[in-house]
């Protein structure tokens, strides 16, 4: 590409020193336990909407974040607009706060914009209040063209307000101070003026405070955002008072790693939003990190076993849209079109039927999509073209109690493959079936064999009533069995060459007026093979109606 050369790394990298190798957190290989969640989609996410949620769709969007199980929500900027402050308002005067939820607002280090926040929080029982200003090279540069110095008065200031207004607050408050652009600050220079507000505040292990390290511009691989981190928490003063906390950014498509290896760094907490939604490329995804413990085993202490619910009601509110292939989430994240995605993942479940393993290790599946309140007929094996046998197969087994022969999967697989390749389009389970047993079940053209009767008298033999064409006629013959005497009275009186080759039933379904259905393949012109299969009350009819649809489908 062009202009190459006028990109440059835009990050730091602490020092290193031979007592303190960078890296160390690489010994880690998965995160313990779930960090603190923070979501910011009320704030961070809202103010990234083309068209920001009103107080309605924020109060509803509240109440689902507390229902998920988070336990800190920031609500906004109440000093940034009407709505945020009236939003603020109404959560604490309609009393819509649960006991174990501690709200969080955000404000700059400025005067007048502080003590509108600490209005707005008036009658709250308990909260966070965030304090930010930015710290990185080309902010201090570029924007604001003051020294380190002058920033980090910047910074001290607005701690010491916020003391100062804390002492005055009925409630209980806590307080978090983040540099913004943290990625793009010397790291020396970071924890610096993150010592320098500590020291404002002077944080106690039983009241500590939370210094938040954003990405708020990705700009680095994010084992560099990790060393970044692990030397913030090895070299921050009063490091048992301080609850170190992330708040990724996606530019470079990285939130989620640059999260799970901060995590493995040393912080203990996390801020994001559902789905990732936030300013340009988003935040990092909290359902993606969440589940991506849980497909460890490791609880992350938030309920998304209903994520299609979650998915209706965040693009109801947000009019956003969620992607088919987010992580988890997506309409077809657990969708397998490949024939063999289908037949691995179809013997995996039958094997954890079989063996009633306790643990989950179907193939191409990373957690089982019933523990996200995803369906195995509609969401995992999805018919297409390019679909097979495996795939077809367990959907008519499990969506409608058909346990097709393994050989006649392979030739309804064919069958199913050809009608959605004809209309150019993603099959239902309920057109597969459909085609089942339309082109396989009960196919009585153009023979249909309506009556049998049968003899004992100096061995088996039938009568059976056979029509054709609207025509009946009247067959007799004898054989080993019920099925081996009707099928000699075909070929006899019809001129059929065939052998029947294969013969399976089962029952359909559980009662007194329970179906049967047959499954039965002939042999006829040298070898070829014709599927055919049956249903009804008696097993014997349900026989013979199989036979009849093998025979009427041999040219099919």
């Amino acid at each position: 590409m062009k202009n190459v050369q006028k990109y440059t790394r835009g990050y730091f990298l602490p020092p290193e020193t031979p007592e303190r190798p960078l890296g160390k957190w690489m010994k880690r290989d998965h995160v313990e336990k779930a960090p603190v969640w923070c979501s910011v989609d009320l704030r961070d996410g809202n103010q990234s909407l083309m068209i920001p949620m009103n107080l309605e769709e924020k109060l509803e969007f509240f109440k689902l974040l507390c229902k998920i199980g988070f336990q800190e929500i920031e609500v906004g900027f109440p000093a940034a607009s009407d709505t945020e402050y009236h939003f603020l308002r109404a959560l604490i005067e309609q009393d819509l706060i649960p006991e174990n939820v501690t709200i969080q607002v955000l404000t700059q280090a400025r005067e007048h914009i502080i003590e509108k926040t600490f209005a707005a929080l008036e009658g709250c029982k308990k909260a966070i209040v965030h304090l930010y200003n930015s710290t990185s090279r080309a902010q201090r540069e570029q924007v604001f063209r003051k020294s380190r110095e002058e920033i980090t008065r910047i910074a001290v200031e607005g701690a010491e307000l916020f003391a100062r207004h804390a002492e005055k607050f009925p409630g209980e408050l806590r307080f978090e101070y983040s540099p913004e652009s943290f990625t793009g600050t010397e790291p020396e220079y970071a924890l610096e003026v993150c010592n320098a507000v500590l020291d404002v505040w002077k944080p106690t292990p039983e009241k500590k405070a939370i210094i938040n390290l954003p990405v708020t511009v990705e700009l680095s691989m994010p084992h560099v955002y990790a060393n970044q981190v692990e030397y913030i928490c090895e070299n921050i003063s009063r490091r048992d008072s301080v609850i170190l906390s992330l708040h990724p950014h996606n530019d470079r498509g990285c939130a989620v790693a640059d999260t799970e290896m901060a995590l493995l760094a040393g912080a203990e907490r996390v801020e994001g939003t559902l789905f990732g939604n936030g300013e340009r490329t988003g935040n990092v995804d909290i359902i993606t990190l969440a589940l991506n413990m849980y497909a460890q085993g490791v609880d992350p202490g938030l309920d998304f076993s209903d994520l299609p619910a979650i998915t209706e009601q965040y693009e109801e509110v947000t009019r956003m849209h969620v992607g088919e292939r987010q992580p988890y989430s997506g309409a077809l994240v657990f969708a397998a079109f490949s024939g063999s995605h289908q037949d691995a993942i179809a013997k995996g479940l039958k094997w954890r039927e079989e063996t009633h393993d306790p643990h989950w290790t179907v193939p191409y599946l990373p957690l089982d999509p019933a523990d996200v309140g995803r369906e195995y007929q509609t969401d995992v094996i999805r018919i297409n073209s390019q679909s097979g046998k495996g795939g077809i197969g367990y959907l008519l087994e499990h969506g409608y109690g058909y346990n097709l022969p393994p050989k006649m999967r392979e030739d309804v697989g064919y069958t199913v493959k050809g009608v959605s390749d004809r209309l150019h389009k993603e099959l239902t389970p309920d057109e597969v079936a459909g085609i089942f047993r339309s082109q396989y079940v009960n196919y009585f053209t153009p023979i249909d064999v309506v009556e049998a009767h049968f003899s004992q008298v100096g061995g088996l033999s039938t009568v059976i009533t056979v029509q054709i064409g609207g025509e009946r006629h009247i067959f007799k013959a004898a054989g080993n069995g019920r099925l081996d005497a009707i099928s000699n009275a075909l070929k006899a009186n019809l001129g059929l060459d065939y052998e029947i080759v294969t013969y399976n039933e089962h029952a359909l379904q559980k009662g007194s007026n329970a179906q049967a259905i047959a499954y039965v393949a002939i042999r006829y012109d040298g070898g070829k093979i014709s599927w055919g299969a049956g249903t009804h009350e008696d097993i014997m009819s349900a026989s013979v109606n199989a036979l009849v649809s093998a025979i009427n489908r041999r040219q099919l």
